[in-house]
């Protein structure tokens, strides 16, 4: 049996609101994670960056005020930290990101997910 697609959507972004469109014209309906409500673990985030082959930097919102605020920029903080970070504070997290078929994908832009269809 092969895992449900899984997207980690905020239905108040645009794109995300785009990739999980796109998913469903391609006749997919994806378990829908509202990402801010239920933020991935460590653990998840963890699994998701090796899927996506990124450091935890390149999965963050660097233009949000709380990226500043937590002194995310540091380039001393561990890997651990930056994951910690977007588990404790899910709005750092890129969206949206999805899941299929052991595979990840952010869908900026949303065609990017169908690399992993």
């Amino acid at each position: 049996m092969t895992e449900a697609t899984r997207i980690f959507h905020n239905p108040r972004c645009s794109k995300s609101r785009q990739t999980l469109e796109l998913l469903q014209q391609k006749g997919i309906e994806p378990v829908i994670i509202r990402y801010l409500e239920t933020p991935p673990t460590e653990q998840e985030l963890l699994h998701i960056l090796d899927l996506l082959g990124c450091e935890p930097r390149e999965l963050m919102r660097t233009k949000e005020a709380e990226y500043r605020e937590q002194g995310l920029d540091n380039p001393d903080l561990s890997r651990e930290a930056l994951i910690r970070a977007m588990a404790n504070t899910p709005k750092l997290i890129e969206r949206p990101i999805v899941l299929a078929n052991g595979k990840a994908a952010v869908g900026r832009p949303p065609e990017n997910v169908l690399d992993i269809l």
